[in-house]
């Protein structure tokens, strides 16, 4: 047989090809998610704008944009600018946060199930804030900031508990079910003990509601998401990295201990902040991450697409919740019914295929 080898121009021609071949699955990808990011975003105000038209009264979309660009228009001025604009700002700006904090923690820990709602974070919010409602009857700005201390405390206890002769993804999500285990332990038995009037206020907190959300309401979870959604889209490429493990990332110049602090530190806050203020929806930390790996591919980081799909989870929960059934429902009501389905499919896709996003 005669032994034919290639040629330089050949194997140069080789290279060229797998070459275009790479930079056209990076174009495709980099469209993907585009695509996907254009289509979140216009989604999202579609459905903003149908919270501030819909409800007892109608206005069309001239008035509402009338009402936001600041001019008096009657009855829709304290109806849209008052009521219904706060509210889905709320939503819109609770929903990223979830979303980007859920995904932050999924990516760290290399698994869909490492939320905030499953590790115990979210149960820290709570128990602290049934706490100040039962126990301590304290006013609702002063509930929010203890369910603000509460997420941040059981969020360092965990990782105090989890950080033993190095760090451990699955350490952490045991230690942390662990913790949201015993802290619900402790929402059950306030909640025993509670007055009926201090019980209707605690279950209508841990449901999680915008209902009286108002500019007071807003003004604190907007200022941490204009601080600290910069701050993680700056490391959002670290993050990314982090994915691929300890040494890799080592290797490729990330400072692991630093970035991997900053970016914990960044979503807790995050989602102490959205919980304080609207109460720990359920899913929508635990949904947004997955659902946007989905509809983006492996096409870089998750961040702006999970925050995305988590506004929109959000917004949308909310809308059904007031107009589509024949009682109003609060939007966590509406988010647990659409989460727990999802949670037994990634429970068995997980077994199934192993723990990643």
């Amino acid at each position: 047989m005669t032994d034919i080898r290639s040629t330089p121009e050949s194997r140069l021609t080789a290279v060229a090809a797998r070459a275009a071949a790479i930079a056209g699955g990076r174009r495709r990808r980099a469209r993907r998610r585009l695509t996907v990011i254009g289509s979140l975003a216009v989604a999202i105000a579609v459905i903003f704008l149908l919270s501030l038209m819909i409800g007892n009264t109608f206005y069309d979309p001239a008035e509402v944009l009338r009402v936001i660009l600041g001019e008096q228009v009657t009855g829709a001025s304290f109806t849209v600018g008052e009521l219904r604009l706060p509210r889905a700002l709320l939503g819109l700006v609770a929903g990223v946060a979830f979303g980007m904090a859920g995904v932050t923690f999924q990516s760290l820990l290399r698994n869909p199930l490492a939320s905030p709602d499953i590790i115990g974070i979210s149960s820290g919010a709570s128990a602290a804030a049934v706490i100040g409602i039962v126990m301590l009857s304290l006013s609702e700005t002063a509930v929010s900031l203890l369910a603000l201390g509460g997420a941040l405390a059981t969020a360092l206890a965990i990782w105090l508990l989890s950080h033993k002769n190095g760090f451990a993804g699955t350490r952490l999500i045991l230690i942390g079910i662990g913790v949201a285990a015993m802290l619900d332990s402790v929402i059950t038995y306030v909640l025993s003990r509670a007055a009926a009037w201090d019980l209707q206020v605690a279950m209508r907190w841990l449901t999680g509601s915008l209902n009286g959300a108002d500019w007071q309401t807003l003004a604190p979870v907007l200022i941490a998401a204009v601080i600290l959604i910069p701050l993680m889209i700056g490391q959002s490429r670290n993050l990314g990295v982090l994915q691929l493990g300890d040494d890799t990332a080592a290797g490729l110049g990330v400072a692991l201990t630093r970035s991997r602090l900053l970016l914990i530190v960044a979503a807790v806050a995050l989602l102490a902040f959205a919980t304080a203020a609207t109460g720990p929806i359920a899913f929508v930390a635990f949904m947004a991450g997955p659902i946007a790996a989905r509809l983006v591919g492996p096409a870089g980081s998750l961040l702006i697409p999970a925050g995305l799909v988590g506004g929109l989870l959000v917004l949308c929960a909310d809308l059904l919740g007031q107009y589509a059934f024949e009682n109003r429902l609060p939007v966590g009501v509406i988010t647990g019914i659409l989460g727990a389905p999802y949670l037994v499919y990634l429970l068995i896709r997980t077994n199934r295929s192993g723990g990643s996003l």
